[in-house]
């Protein structure tokens, strides 16, 4: 692996101030600098400092105590300020930043012996981890971080590079599954309150500051024992984010409000202020973005209402960045927009990593001094977020137009599915999906709907309630809120059917609609055979059915000699359990496992009829998972295979399943090569 040695940033370099005063020949500074707590509030999320999240009783059905384990606070203004509490947590609870202890090992002597060669300052610690030096009574112990260490963020500035295959699978899953965590706790204190208040009832709490001040006391909030310069592990170049808090989780940007995240210059080893990442929303008139390059305006002289009234100065982030620019350090960029998919009306992309290149005082539109600070994105870096987003939007409004070759079919549904599917291929000839006949939903035999089979239906005219006879078949709740997301997995879900008198708007009609996204299949070097969507998925939502012809035991065994395709899915991997597993958050959570089915005993022909799941890819680390759901018979041994989204899927990213056996040469099914 490599070590980049890195600047030492030391109270003994001579000419720290001096760059400073010619960067921005109007502002004068101190050796003492104490910043002013006034963020650069970004204009899309300043009603977010407004609401404030309440916590109650989840309802006692759900499988934990919660009196025992829903945090309460006895102030009536929580606010912001209910994430910044952490109560005392056992030592029986996990601790899941020992994944920092594997980083720890992975530094040496880093970033403090580069600076003796420019003669710019003196060594302190020829040993230090830190890009900033931390006194060691300061510092958080790299073996053991106790509840009381991570009362406040660390200093301790670090860089991670070089990290091997095994070590990104590692952090990818860590960063993965506490999203998960995020999304599921969300999800499930959403559908709470519809049951405690109703539907279109009012202004509601806000389950996003909820989740996160849950997930904090819990200590389960990423990177709080090191701050981390430059990439995140586990965070991609293009991941998305529907809210700044689930930012704060991971770790990508530790401010709720505030648009530049920096180490203060009160909890620096040499006093000074040093940034590490910016959100940019464009909502301020003197910022301009082209992409690579960013013309950023500093904070402080605003009005609530974010327009400039006074001149800024010099101090807090806007000093951090002329200081991150002063060392060479690199930031974060994440762009914020308002995006019509997503469950808060805007979206978070991570864009990379961009330097800070030039920094000068000017007078803005409004007649003020503004700092201004120009920054440029690193080479080599994957394809920005932003600009796919952008490109899927053109794909989806004029797909000749953004791409005019590689076209195979608009619609390989052929009107089956209600959204047209694509095929595209710019790589070879290999028009091989256009040979099946398109199959929307899986046909099983005429005996798995009679005479057990057969679905006895609700009578909710105007739309399923809580104590209807199809919420009792689900162990007395829905799976699904009122937006069609799927609130936990279970082993099965029962929807309301055809013999069920309630609307086709019911909430639990969710799977059985089809395909609501537009997909495309897509012929890659890489992995044969994909499929991918021109929308963004929300975590929890449906994406279609895995469809074929069911066959029992003994017609599977002739097909197979054959050498037909078959799929068999009770080889599907049960990741079900992980969505909405919130056995980190409640003690005493319990796994669903009501309604139970047998093992499945059917094979599922997909040789001759296929849909478009039959083209996803195999991964062990997958953002689909397999539900089985039973709606137009009852007949558990012959389950509908719907496919859920585990995560937020950017437009345009790969759809991955678990397929529990795949081909070991290529990691995916034959039928996909």
């Amino acid at each position: 692996m490599g070590l980049i040695p890195f600047l030492d940033l030391d109270l003994n370099l001579n000419s720290e101030h001096a760059s400073s005063s010619s960067a921005n020949p109007t502002a004068t500074t101190s050796t003492a600098i104490v910043p002013k707590i006034e963020p650069k509030l970004e204009p899309l999320d300043e009603s977010e400092l407004h609401q404030s999240p309440v916590f109650q009783n989840p309802n006692p059905s759900f499988p934990f105590n919660s009196q025992q384990n829903t945090p309460e606070f006895s102030e009536p203004d929580l606010g912001l300020n209910a994430l910044t509490r952490i109560p005392h947590q056992s030592s029986e609870e996990s601790n899941v930043y020992s994944e920092y202890h594997r980083i720890t090992e992975l530094f040496q002597s880093a970033f403090a012996q580069e600076l003796q060669k420019y003669g710019d300052g003196n060594v302190l610690d020829p040993n230090s981890l830190a890009i900033v030096p931390v006194p060691e009574e300061n510092r958080l112990s790299t073996i053991v971080v106790t509840p009381s260490a991570r009362k406040k963020r660390s200093a301790e500035l670090v860089r991670v590079t070089d990290l091997g295959i095994e070590d990104q699978r590692y952090f990818r899953d860590i960063v993965r599954r506490t999203r998960m965590v995020y999304d599921s706790l969300r999800v499930f204190w959403m559908a709470e309150e519809e049951k405690r208040l109703g539907i279109g009832a009012g202004r509601r709490s806000r389950a996003d500051l909820r989740s996160a001040a849950v997930l904090k006391e819990r200590g389960l909030w990423l990177n709080r024992d090191k701050r981390i310069v430059g990439s995140i592990p586990g965070v991609y170049i293009g991941d998305l984010f529907f809210f700044r808090m689930e930012l704060c989780v991971v770790g990508m940007h530790g401010q709720a409000q505030a648009g530049i995240d920096y180490v203060p210059a009160s909890q620096s080893s040499n006093g000074e202020p040093i940034a590490t990442s910016i959100v940019v929303s464009g909502g301020y008139e003197d910022d301009e973005d082209s992409g690579d390059v960013i013309i950023y305006t500093g904070h402080g002289g605003q009005d609530k209402h974010s327009r400039q009234c006074n001149n800024q100065k010099l101090e807090g982030g806007n000093l951090a960045l002329e200081r991150s620019m002063h060392y060479g350090i690199e930031v974060r960029v994440i762009r914020g927009f308002k995006y019509q998919g997503s469950a808060s009306g805007k979206v978070y992309v991570y864009d990379g990593l961009y330097k800070i290149v030039d920094t000068w005082f000017d007078v803005g539109k409004s007649g003020f001094g503004v700092y201004k600070f120009k920054l440029s994105r690193i080479e080599n870096q994957p394809e920005m977020g932003s600009v796919i987003l952008r490109f899927a939007m053109n794909l989806r409004n004029s797909p000749l137009t953004a791409r005019p070759m590689g076209y195979v079919s608009f619609d390989i549904s052929m009107k089956k599915e209600r959204i047209p599917i694509t095929l595209f291929n710019d790589i070879d000839n290999d028009h091989e999906p256009m040979y099946y006949e398109y199959l929307v939903t899986t046909v099983f035999p005429p005996y798995a709907y009679h005479p057990a089979g057969m679905v006895n239906g609700c009578n909710c005219v105007s739309g399923c309630i809580d104590d209807c006879s199809c919420a009792l078949k689900n162990g007395g709740e829905f799976a699904y809120d009122n937006n069609g997301t799927l609130i936990r997995g279970k082993p099965l879900i029962f929807e309301c059917g055809p013999h069920c008198r309630c609307p086709p708007t019911c909430r639990n009609r969710v799977s059985q609609k089809g395909v609501k996204n537009r997909f495309e299949v897509f012929r890659s070097r890489e992995t044969g055979w994909g499929v991918r969507s021109l929308e963004l998925i929300q975590a929890g939502a449906f994406i279609c059915e895995y469809a074929g012809v069911v066959l029992t035991r003994e017609q599977a065994q002739v097909f197979t000699m054959n050498g037909d395709s078959l799929i068999y899915p009770n080889r599907f991997t049960e990741r079900w359990a992980e969505w909405g597993d919130l056995s980190n958050i409640f003690s005493d959570y319990v796994r669903p496992a009501y309604p139970s089915i047998p093992p499945l005993d059917f094979a599922m022909d997909v040789s001759r009829m296929r849909n478009v799941a039959c083209y996803m890819s195999h991964s062990s680390s997958p953002n689909v998972m397999v539900q089985f759901v039973l709606y137009d018979h009852n007949n558990f041994l012959f389950p509908h295979l719907m496919l859920f989204a585990m995560e937020n899927i950017p437009p345009l990213r790969e759809v991955s399943l678990d397929y529990g056996v795949a081909d070991e040469w290529t990691g995916k099914l034959p039928i996909c090569n």
